[in-house]
């Protein structure tokens, strides 16, 4: 059951690697340039390696039933993908994704377009890959080897997590805030001014954004906040000074009133 286990995330690995593979290829397909992709700072897309361990341990069950296997491998990737686009960005407030312009979508986190393709590759996992896999390699890997590949890689998977993390959450911090009222692609809105922090920063923030290229914050939005507030200011201080000048004006009135009552009572 143990050494089940490590298998099981090596398997992880194995997906979150080749999903990671394939967010280069389809970049370089629309960028003409190789981009560093995924979340974390490692060369994997965890979300590719939760999908396929979705589909090994609930659709093996579905062997004998291709079709149904197709459509259930599109339910579960197509529920992962959605619940992980509505998490990140509520935590981070970015967007990672999103097919807002394309038909067939449930608020632009997922669409048409993109879960067919889901249905394929649960045909792919469970009548190919997993066989190959786990039969023919993982489980043929002696123990000792197994615990150093587990605990090696398990290590550097849950320390990378942490420190993307913590990034992200710094890079949020420093007024990276998506418009609430806009639910387009965050990833394609960041500021010249945070992209000039981030090249600033560490070897760590320097990979995230490389990560999201496209990635952008509504900077009209941000600079017509920041312009209305300083010109709020302005007009508080206009005020403020003419409050003052009346209140001068009306205590200098006053003295002389007094000076001259008093210049009065001793004549």
């Amino acid at each position: 059951m143990y050494n089940t286990i490590k298998i099981y995330f090596l398997l992880f690995l194995i997906y979150a690697f080749t999903g990671w593979i394939m967010e280069i290829l389809v970049t370089l397909k629309d960028t003409k340039k190789l981009v560093n992709r995924g979340f974390l700072l490692g060369p994997y897309c965890p979300i590719y390696g939760c999908g396929a361990i979705l589909i090994t341990l609930l659709l093996n069950k579905f062997i004998e039933k291709p079709i149904l296997l197709f459509f259930m491998a599109i339910l579960i990737c197509g529920t992962l993908e959605y619940l992980t686009s509505l998490f990140m960005e509520k935590i981070f407030h970015f967007r990672w994704w999103d097919y807002s312009n394309k038909k067939f979508n449930l608020n632009g986190r997922i669409c048409l377009e993109t879960v067919i393709p889901f249905g394929l590759l649960g045909l792919l996992i469970v009548y190919i890959t997993n066989p190959f896999l786990i039969n023919e390699i993982l489980y043929k890997i002696p123990n000792l080897q197994l615990n150093i590949y587990f605990y090696s890689l398990i290590s550097v998977f849950i320390i990378d997590n942490i420190i993307s993390f913590i990034t992200i959450l710094r890079i949020r911090s420093t007024s990276l805030k998506v418009n609430r009222e806009n639910k387009s692609d965050n990833t394609e809105e960041i500021t010249r001014k945070v992209r000039e922090i981030l090249f600033e920063k560490s070897f760590i923030q320097r990979r995230l954004l490389n990560a999201y290229p496209k990635l952008e914050v509504i900077k009209t939005k941000v600079k017509e906040k920041i312009d209305q507030t300083k010109e709020d200011i302005e007009k508080r201080k206009r005020l403020l000074k003419i409050k003052v000048y009346k209140v001068r004006h009306e205590f200098s009135r006053k003295i002389k009133d007094i000076d001259i009552k008093l210049k009065k009572n001793k004549e």
